[in-house]
């Protein structure tokens, strides 16, 4: 069984409504995101010798997550504050992508990595969200 592995960038603002720290404002961060796929090797054709293409694996995660969450205020939709920030970045024609819970690091890895899995069908095997250069978060079944 081959693991492979690909790495990407994107920004993104977040607050955490009732948090008991600064990181109950708004304030973004450049995340840095790894996807790791687990699978045997393809013996035939023109994928011959790889898991997948790393081409194949930057499309999927561009589509299903770089291409919404980039440059984007992910918010809690659960979250009377959140929703009212994300409402009026809307009405200004600015890019907000909700999800129903708090968008701690963890959380945020835990959805990442379902997505891959479930919309992109992936055979995901690890996520790793860096939130800042030095914390990270990873998440597996």
């Amino acid at each position: 069984m081959f693991k492979t592995a690909k790495e990407f960038s994107f920004d993104m603002a977040h607050m955490l409504d009732g948090h008991d720290g600064k990181c109950q404002n708004l304030h973004g961060h450049t995340y840095i995101l790894q996807v790791e796929i687990t699978g045997s090797l393809h013996e035939t054709g023109a994928k011959k010798g790889m898991v997948m293409d790393f081409a194949d694996l930057k499309a999927q995660v561009k589509t299903h997550i770089l291409d919404k969450m980039d440059h984007a205020f992910i918010y809690d939709t659960t979250s009377e504050r959140e929703s009212q920030v994300a409402q009026l970045l809307n009405q200004l024609n600015s890019k907000t992508y909700g999800i129903p819970t708090r968008t701690t690091a963890e959380e945020m890895t835990r959805h990442i990595y379902n997505v891959l899995k479930t919309q992109a069908q992936l055979p995901i095997s690890l996520v790793r969200l860096w939130e800042t250069p030095t914390s990270y978060c990873e998440y597996s079944e």
